[in-house]
Formats: structure tokens, C-alpha cells, sequence
């Protein structure tokens, strides 16, 4: 069975009690819950006060035992302001050596982009401990891919995606959309070129989704990467000013405007149902007539 670590570099756990129940689900199943500690941390909207919150992305470089996976209680905000003050060094050091398995989505994007951009390391972007392994009802389809990504050195993952005919091979990277375009300018974000763009957010109309895509497509992140994969959006409900303009709408208007591949449909994100992504891995997206295959290896599993 294998060690869990806790961090909590972004927002405060409201929900305590999910916590508690994805602690206790993760110890039934045989597993071990280090750092609990910064589950109850508070300090206004944040998991604690900055230099706590620093902490948890610096101590990781000193953390002792093999198989260690590194999860995130929750997202929120809170991660952008630590950026500057993280070690980086020590941590590329650390996973160059002897790789924590860190796993996380949402604000913690720009964290696992830093480690990206500034040494190639690879992280999952996948389940976090309140919001999934707390979940009131634990999603056998997140589980059973949270596992796949961290226990096999390459799997496959399939589903009936929407977009052009494709046949591309890159370096698997993104994350959730609006904070990877927080980073658009900054020496945290990857300078990719012909990768597997993967997109995923909540909570964002889908204009706010479209003039965050036009701000990376004018930036040329968009052009110069190989496909673009997009997962959930969840809570991009339009309304009657929209008039029939829709997330389809906003995909379709995309593709019009870029030269390569658009695939949708993936499961992926804010969703109680998610895959993990192992973010800086090798991966070759496959799409005709409606099913897509994304063949994902290179990166550190359980040993």
C-alpha cells in the first residue's frame, strides 16, 4: 500500500467533513495519510498563512520514503502567491533523483507548471483529497484511472471525441485553463512547442473560456502545439442573452481560427468523473469517426 502526503498550498478546506471522509476512505483501503495537520489550517480564505502554505512545496524536497504520492486537499486560490518564494532547485533536485508522485488539479496548476517549466517534472493532474476521495459518493471511474496513471508506466485512455480526423504525438502538458493563462509572460510557464495541450475549468462562461483561448492563441501557445484536448467545463451554462451561443458554439469558432486539431469530450477536470494526466509525459492522440485514443507513457509510477 502506499504513503500519502498532504498539502495545502491554495484555498481553505470548508469542507472539513469531506476531508475527513477521504482520509478515512484512503486509510480504509489500507493506505497511510501523512501531514493532516494542514487539512484544519485557516488564515482568512487561505489554507493557512503564507509562510505554512510555502512549506508544504518547500518541505517536499527533504520528504524521506520511496513511494510517497503527494496530494492536494483542495484548490481554490492561493498558489500564485507562492510562486516566487518556492525552491525550485531543491525540488527539480528531488524529483530528478527520486520522483514524489504529485497529484492535484485546479490552483494547483501553476504550481505543477512551475515544476514543468523549470525542470521537466512530471506531475498527475488528477484527484484531490476533499473534493474527490471526500466526495459524498467516491467515483469508481476517478479511482480506478487515479491508479492506472500512477501504478503503469504507459496506458491508454478512450473516448468518443468530438473534432477533425488526427494522428499526433507531443509532450502531454496543461492543466485547468485560467491558471495556465495567469502564467502567460512568466518564467512559470512552459515554453512547449508541438505538444498535447490539455484544457479543462469551472465556472466560466463560455466567452470568459473563448477570450482565454484567444489570449493563448494570440500569445502563440495555441499555434505552435501539435492538438488541443479539451476536458470539462464545468458550470458554462449560457443564458438567453447568449442566443443559442454555447460551448459548442465557442469550440467550433476555435477550430475555425487554428490550423491544428481540436478534440473535446474527455473527461477531465471539475468533475466528480476524471482521468489523471501524468502533465510532461509522452502521449499520441488518435481521433477518426468519433473515437479518440490517448496513448500516455514516460512517466514516474509506483514501485
Amino acid at each position: 500500500m502506499s504513503q500519502f502526503h498532504l498539502i495545502a498550498p491554495s484555498g481553505y478546506c470548508i469542507n472539513q467533513s469531506a476531508a475527513e471522509m477521504g482520509v478515512g476512505r484512503l486509510i480504509s483501503a489500507g493506505h497511510q495519510v501523512n501531514h493532516q495537520q494542514v487539512i484544519p489550517r485557516r488564515s482568512q480564505r487561505f489554507a493557512g498563512v503564507e509562510s505554512e502554505r510555502l512549506a508544504d512545496i518547500n518541505q517536499l524536497a527533504e520528504l524521506k520514503g520511496k513511494n510517497q504520492i503527494v496530494l492536494a486537499v483542495r484548490g481554490g486560490y492561493g498558489a500564485s502567491r507562492l510562486l516566487d518564494a518556492i525552491n525550485w532547485p531543491s525540488l527539480v533536485a528531488r524529483q530528478q533523483q527520486d520522483p514524489l508522485l504529485i497529484c492535484g488539479h485546479s490552483d494547483f496548476t501553476v504550481i505543477q507548471l512551475g515544476l514543468l517549466a523549470k525542470g521537466d517534472v512530471i506531475t498527475f493532474s488528477g484527484p484531490m483529497l476533499a473534493g474527490n476521495f471526500g466526495a459524498e459518493t467516491l467515483n469508481d471511474f476517478t479511482v480506478h484511472h487515479f491508479w492506472q496513471a500512477l501504478r503503469n508506466e504507459s496506458f491508454t485512455l478512450e473516448w468518443a471525441g468530438d473534432g477533425p480526423q488526427c494522428r499526433e504525438e507531443g509532450k502531454l502538458w496543461g492543466g485547468n485553463l485560467a491558471m495556465l493563462t495567469s502564467l502567460v509572460g512568466t518564467p512559470w510557464m512552459p515554453q512547449i512547442s508541438d505538444g498535447i495541450l490539455v484544457l479543462e475549468d469551472i465556472n466560466e462562461h463560455p466567452f470568459r473560456v473563448e477570450r482565454m483561448l484567444l489570449q493563448l492563441l494570440y500569445a502563440g501557445i495555441l499555434p505552435r502545439q501539435k492538438a488541443i484536448v479539451l476536458g470539462s467545463f464545468t458550470g458554462a451554462t449560457p443564458n438567453d442573452y447568449d442566443a443559442g451561443y454555447d460551448l459548442q458554439t465557442m469550440y467550433d469558432y476555435l477550430r475555425s481560427r487554428l490550423a491544428i486539431p481540436v478534440i473535446s469530450g474527455l473527461d477531465f477536470g471539475h468533475e466528480q468523473r476524471t482521468v489523471t494526466l501524468p502533465l510532461g509525459a509522452q502521449a499520441k492522440l488518435v481521433h477518426s469517426a468519433g473515437a479518440t485514443t490517448l496513448a500516455i507513457s514516460g512517466h514516474p509510477v509506483l514501485r
